[in-house]
């Protein structure tokens, strides 16, 4: 494949230089493909051509080759024997096209050092904008690309970056130009404005408002791993991306660390089209990096608010005088460095050729002539409300251990015990210690390998000896009504406490009662929602009838109920996350296909985004009778959030954007926590910023695994994994409209529920919610 899925690093250039004599005069034009040929996958000069199936459809028709791209990564190509095309006479490229009106596309020239070689390629880029939408002829004359490229020794062409997929496109009459080709006027687009595959922003059409005093003016605090990689966001809440030309993006504790796969990889945070003339003076971050590590950084500002073309002015490290050491520090520029920007119109920072990884901490504009630096709020230490000291019950039933921890495998009383693949759980004497750095691991220790009727104990408490951290939760699990751990939902729901609540330096003690479960189903316990990576050290878990003599016991605060399957016979309910605003259109023509009610459960950030056409859509659906619910605002591992002030900036965030766009029918008590990953912590915020201790956190007994198999060579295995979870009793869903197979599955999942018997409708409906809709 000739095809380099980083070209949209390569837009960075694309401005005309002079008009190229040629060096010698060719006598006719080179026809590399009129598509005479197309059914064999070869091109008029008997070389390759083609999409290696990054089309949603392609075929030739009349002497051009038709097309429909899957995404802004589809791409044509055209392959040829090396052209030495100055020293032949050729001074341009010629071809037609026809596109949606207004429409543009990247446009790559492929080269190497010589003719003489033939491995490997380099790629030049140009942009092609504002197509008419009818058959146009486009000639570009070769000195027009960015860098360096030879143009003696041209080996291919390819066309990619459609600004618009899903319609139809054609190209045909690919020809090298005999003599010189005049030049166009010189274009401004140097740079991508295209965010991450899941959304794409165009530049803002308002200005960014400035504060009325002026203080650091945060670009991005690196708060949240899924709002920069999953939807695509800076603080601004503007568009922010590598366009996948990253080897990796890690967020953790206000930083990110940028580690490329080559020069090509870069990173960009825009602005929307900020007036930061009068107030800022510059841009200061935090960076970490090893010595020798050098990039650039590219400023660009826009020649009018809602504008695309873009001004840029581009420093190095070495020449803004950075240098790094392998320790933090602050480092800043002014705007004054960036010869030409226009400063009351800046679009964004881009950063790019990096020739190592570097970590980034709080990016800001800075007030005056001064460099300040953004402070990233320290955490907040856990609320301990509803602490009582009256005087705490006593059970009378029997004293038993749970875990000992002395065998790997099973616990004191025989039953099974471990950890989620993620998490260390590491055997001493007598102790286990207990590391991980994702929220969403957890360690469980079973009662019984059925039910356990816990009722006796109902006054009792659970006990833990530990040492370390008590920054994790605690959850007491409820199996299903069978017993059956072949059955779904499995385990059926649990209830979880904040350990550090309840917890002294060595000892943790939690009333039985405190966990709102059927207790004739106990399962077992389950260690979840560790936030930090300080280790847990623990000796023994036990059953006990009494506390210690003037232990503390806080109240047990309202967390809503955790669900997995719907409560109402017979019935079934199609549970839908957001995805990519590109595909909303499509599953909401699907279920009014089907003419069914679902519930949407929505991430505030995107809704709030007038470009992605989101909080229209939701709006016609409630109005149709669908349920809104929530998600989060950015979409992060909440339990995983440092604090309690971070996880009620996303909960009151989430609120809010629903409130603007449904106004008061957009209240909602359904709250399904991103990647599914629960705590107390989470769950106690949340019925405390609804104010509903009715609040329910909304889990699934079917999982179609778009997130396992949606881009795998086995896209049908979502299809598998529905009806086996059905197949088991699951009759609550959770999918998103990422990718378009998920999506192209979805009238099959809503046949095969059908076919079931089960009756589809609303989640506060399958939960038999009283304040739900009454069905029709």
């Amino acid at each position: 494949m000739l095809f380099d899925r980083q070209l949209v690093a390569g837009l960075a250039g694309g401005l005309w230089a002079a008009s190229v004599a040629s060096a010698a005069t060719c006598t006719s034009n080179l026809v590399i493909d009129n598509f005479i040929k197309w059914t064999a996958g070869t091109n008029n000069l008997d070389w390759g051509n083609g999409d290696d199936g990054s089309m949603t459809s392609i075929a030739a028709s009349a002497g051009q080759v038709v097309f429909i791209p899957k995404d802004k990564f589809s791409y044509f190509y055209e392959s040829f024997e090396c052209q030495q095309a100055v020293t032949n006479g050729y001074g341009g490229i010629q071809f037609t096209v026809q596109a949606p009106a207004g429409a543009s596309f990247g446009f790559e020239l492929q080269s190497t050092a010589n003719c003489n070689v033939t491995d490997g390629h380099n790629s030049s880029w140009t942009v092609v904008e504002n197509l008419t939408g009818q058959r146009q002829t486009v000639t570009l004359p070769l000195l027009g690309f960015d860098g360096t490229p030879n143009y003696d020794s041209i080996t291919g062409l390819a066309w990619s970056v459609f600004s618009s997929y899903g319609s139809q496109w054609s190209i045909g009459n690919i020809t090298l130009v005999c003599g010189t080709v005049d030049v166009p006027p010189p274009v401004t687009t140097t740079l991508p404005t295209t965010v991450s595959t899941r959304s794409t922003l165009p530049p803002s059409t308002t200005a960014t408002p400035k504060p009325s005093a002026c203080s650091n003016l945060l670009i991005d605090d690196w708060e949240s791993q899924s709002r920069l990689t999953f939807l695509g966001y800076n603080s601004m809440g503007q568009a922010s991306s590598d366009d996948g030309s990253m080897a990796s993006i890690v967020v953790n504790s206000h930083r990110v660390m940028l580690t490329p796969s080559s020069t090509d990889s870069y990173f960009y945070s825009q602005f929307g089209c900020l007036d930061a003339k009068t107030q800022y003076g510059g841009i200061s971050l935090r960076i970490r990096a090893a010595r020798g590590t050098t990039f650039a950084v590219t400023l660009a500002s826009v020649d009018k608010c809602g504008s695309s073309n873009l001004k840029t002015a581009t420093q190095t490290t070495a020449q803004l005088k950075w240098t790094f050491d392998g320790t933090e520090r602050l480092y800043w520029f002014p705007f004054s460095v960036f010869t030409g920007v226009d400063t009351t119109k800046l679009n964004m920072i881009y950063l790019s050729n990096f020739n190592a990884a570097v970590i980034l901490g709080p990016m800001s504009f800075y007030c005056g002539t001064t460099a300040t630096e953004y402070v990233a709020p320290t955490g907040v230490v856990p609320a301990q409300g509803g602490l009582q000291t009256a005087t705490v019950p006593v059970s009378a039933a029997k004293n038993f251990v749970i875990d000992s921890f002395t065998n790997a495998n099973t616990n004191a009383l025989g039953e099974w015990h471990g950890g989620d693949d993620g998490m260390t759980a590491t055997f001493g004497t007598n102790k286990m210690t207990i590391l991980t750095n994702d929220s969403d691991a957890s360690w469980n220790t079973q009662l019984a390998n059925k039910c356990a009727d816990m009722r006796a104990y109902s006054g009792a408490y659970l006990h833990i000896a530990y040492s370390g951290s008590n920054k994790f939760s605690v959850a007491m699990q409820q199996h299903n009504s069978l017993c059956d751990e072949t059955i779904s939902p499995f385990p059926e729901t649990w209830d979880s406490l904040e350990a550090a609540r309840y917890a002294s330096t060595s000892d943790i003690y939690m009333p039985i009662n405190h966990f709102n479960i059927n207790l004739t189903r106990s399962l077992g316990f389950n260690l979840r929602g560790f936030y930090t990576k300080e280790p847990t050290v623990i000796t023994k878990m036990e059953i006990v009838d009494k506390v210690p003599t003037g232990w503390i016991m806080p109240s047990k605060l309202p967390s809503g109920k955790f669900v997995f399957s719907c409560t109402r016979p017979n019935s079934f309910a199609f549970a839908i996350d957001d995805g990519d605003p590109a595909l909303a259109k499509q599953v909401m023509d699907m279920v009014k296909a089907a003419n069914i009610p679902v519930t949407f459960f929505t991430v505030g950030l995107p809704l709030l985004d007038k470009t992605t056409g989101l909080g229209d859509i939701y709006k016609d659906m409630a109005a149709r009778g669908h349920q809104i619910a929530l998600h989060s605002y950015t979409h992060p591992k909440m339990e995983g959030l440092p604090d309690e002030a971070s996880i009620d900036w996303e909960i009151n965030n989430d609120i809010g954007a629903v409130k603007q766009v449904f106004g008061s029918s957009g209240h909602s008590n359904y709250f399904r926590p991103p990647f599914g990953t629960e705590g107390a912590r989470m769950r106690q915020r949340l019925a405390a910023n609804l104010k509903d201790p009715n609040t329910y956190i909304v889990g699934w007994s079917i999982d179609v695994e778009d997130w396992l198999w949606a881009e795998s060579a086995t896209p049908e295995k979502q299809l598998e994994a529905f009806k086996r979870d059905l197949a088991k009793g699951g009759n609550l869903m959770v999918m998103h409209y990422l990718h378009n197979s998920t999506i192209s599955y979805l009238p099959e999942f809503i046949k095969l529920a059908k076919a079931s018997g089960k009756r589809l409708m609303r989640v506060d409906q399958c939960m038999e919610d009283p304040k739900a809709p009454a069905l029709t």
